[in-house]
C-alpha cells in the first residue's frame, strides 16, 4: 500500500497472505488494469496480489504471533492456486475480485491455520468459517462509487476464466502496518 489513507487505516493490523507471482499473477494485473480503465473515478486498489489467509490486530503481539505462523509454514506443503472467474463482493463492500478455485491444498491450509488459531487468544480480523470464505485477491475497491456506478461495474466485471490460470506457492508472507510504513516478512513453506 502507498495511500496514507490506506496505510492509517491498517495501523496496527497484520495478514497473512500468499503472493501469487505467475500465470494467476499476470492475470490478476490483466485484469485490474482493464478494470481501473473502465471507470472513470479514482479507485483505491491493492498495489500487489495477494491472497488473504487471515487478518490479526496484534501490534503488541507481533513476535509471538510470527513465531505461530512460522510454525503452521513449517508444516505447509506449497499451495496450489487457480483462478476461475472475475466476480464481486456486493454493497456495502463492492470490491471486485478474482476469485479463486477452491484447491485441496488450499482449502487445507486455511483449515490447519484455523486448527493451529484455536487454542490462541489471537485478535483475529473477518475470519470465517472455511464454509463461508471465498478465497480472492482483491481487484479493486468500489465502495466510494454511487449505486449506479457500482452496478454498471459489477454486470461489467463478472466473468468465467476459460484458461482457469494455475501455479504453486510455496512460500506466504507476514504483512503488518507500524508507524504508517507496510512492513513484510517472507515466510517459506516447511513441506515441499
Amino acid at each position: 500500500m502507498t495511500s496514507p489513507a490506506q496505510l492509517a487505516s491498517l495501523e496496527g493490523q497484520q495478514y497473512l497472505v500468499l503472493r501469487p507471482t505467475g500465470a494467476v499473477a499476470t492475470e490478476y494485473r490483466a485484469i485490474q488494469r482493464d478494470t481501473l480503465a473502465s471507470v472513470e473515478a479514482s479507485l483505491t486498489f491493492p498495489h500487489t496480489e495477494h491472497v488473504t489467509l487471515r487478518g490479526f490486530a496484534e501490534p503488541e503481539r507481533r513476535e509471538e504471533l510470527t513465531a505461530t505462523i512460522r510454525t503452521w509454514a513449517a508444516r505447509q506443503h506449497p499451495i496450489t492456486v487457480t483462478a476461475e472467474a472475475v466476480d464481486t463482493f456486493p454493497a456495502p463492500w463492492q470490491i471486485v475480485i478474482l476469485r479463486l478455485t477452491r484447491t485441496r491444498t488450499l482449502v487445507s491450509a486455511y483449515a490447519t491455520l484455523t486448527d493451529l488459531l484455536v487454542d490462541t487468544d489471537f485478535r483475529r480480523l473477518g475470519e470465517l468459517d472455511l464454509e463461508d470464505w471465498t478465497f480472492h485477491l482483491s481487484v479493486v475497491y468500489g465502495k466510494t462509487l454511487a449505486t449506479e456506478a457500482w452496478a454498471e461495474l459489477d454486470r461489467a466485471a463478472r466473468r468465467s476464466l476459460p484458461a482457469l490460470p494455475t501455479e504453486t506457492v510455496t512460500e506466504a508472507e507476514l504483512v503488518w502496518y507500524q508507524d504508517g510504513i507496510e512492513h513484510a516478512e517472507v515466510i517459506p513453506f516447511g513441506l515441499r
